[in-house]
């Protein structure tokens, strides 16, 4: 079997549509892919309909946290959730939350950025998203589309990036909350890319120590961000910490280079993800 558990459509910042990207991964030759997208659930309905014969579709969700240690500042880290129960009421008002927040937070973006001469318009950025939660991925786009940078990479590089004046934070979820959250769900709470240091900052061991004392159930071990080395790290914290172990590709469709199935999850480790996961089933066959 071929897996890959991370991926992402234009309900948040890919460039297919769910049923597009179902297809895009049977194509591929995956017998099993999530539906990963940020802050939403919104894609599920249409990936369940459009599921290609003989292809699995686990319903999932990346939501955005934040780790709050001792004497750091919080760092950025994301939080994958499968088969969790969509309709459960304290994590469907934090996803809520989540997508009102980067709603705002785009929308202070794209003013600044127009205040100083970039052509960007918001009104149009969100009609362009079609209904999908807008992000900087999408300004990105705008910024693309008017010819201000070359690509999108070079959008979050530059006019978007963490050291950019034009960057505006938002009020992410704690993570140990967030682990509860999904947890009450139902659903299999995974840290994701948790130590692409090629992002950025990223957490130490004794977060993620603390990530699975407070219900943590997996690491995204095999990603694209990720190097041999910290690879071989994670899957011994993993083994150490008792966690499972999955693989993905973080597809976004044009928006990234890296192509569906670029990493993918051991058949065992899958099953165990599964047998965890109470809120929602796999759309299959």
């Amino acid at each position: 079997m071929r897996i890959d558990l991370h991926t992402h459509s234009s309900v948040s910042d890919g460039t297919e549509t769910p049923a597009q990207l179902v297809r895009t991964a049977a194509a591929a030759g995956l017998d099993v892919v999530a539906l990963t997208d940020h802050d939403t659930t919104g894609g599920w309905a249409a990936a369940a309909e459009a599921r290609p014969a003989g292809l699995t579709v686990v319903p999932g969700m990346e939501l955005s946290c934040r780790w709050f240690g001792p004497d750091q500042p919080p760092t950025s880290v994301h939080l994958l959730a499968y088969l969790f129960d969509p309709d459960a009421p304290a994590l469907s008002a934090e996803r809520a939350r989540l997508r009102d927040e980067r709603l705002g937070r785009g929308e202070r973006i794209v003013e600044a950025l127009a205040a100083d001469g970039h052509p960007v318009v918001w009104a149009e950025i969100v009609e362009a998203s079609a209904g999908g939660v807008v992000g900087r991925p999408h300004i990105a786009r705008a910024l693309v589309r008017a010819g201000v940078v070359e690509s999108v990479d070079a959008a979050f590089a530059s006019l978007l990036s963490h050291r950019s004046p034009y960057y505006v934070s938002k009020a992410d979820t704690d993570v140990l909350q967030g682990i509860a959250l999904v947890r009450a769900a139902g659903g299999v709470p995974v840290f994701a890319h948790g130590l692409a240091t090629k992002r950025g900052r990223v957490v130490g061991d004794d977060a993620i120590a603390a990530m699975a004392a407070a219900g943590l159930l997996g690491l995204e071990v095999d990603h694209p961000d990720h190097s041999e080395e910290e690879r071989r790290h994670l899957r011994g914290l993993a083994a150490e910490l008792g966690l499972l172990v999955t693989g993905s590709s973080d597809y976004h469709g044009t928006n990234k280079t890296t192509p569906i199935a670029a990493c993918t999850t051991d058949p065992e480790q899958f099953e165990a993800l599964l047998a965890a996961g109470t809120g929602s089933a796999p759309f299959r066959d």
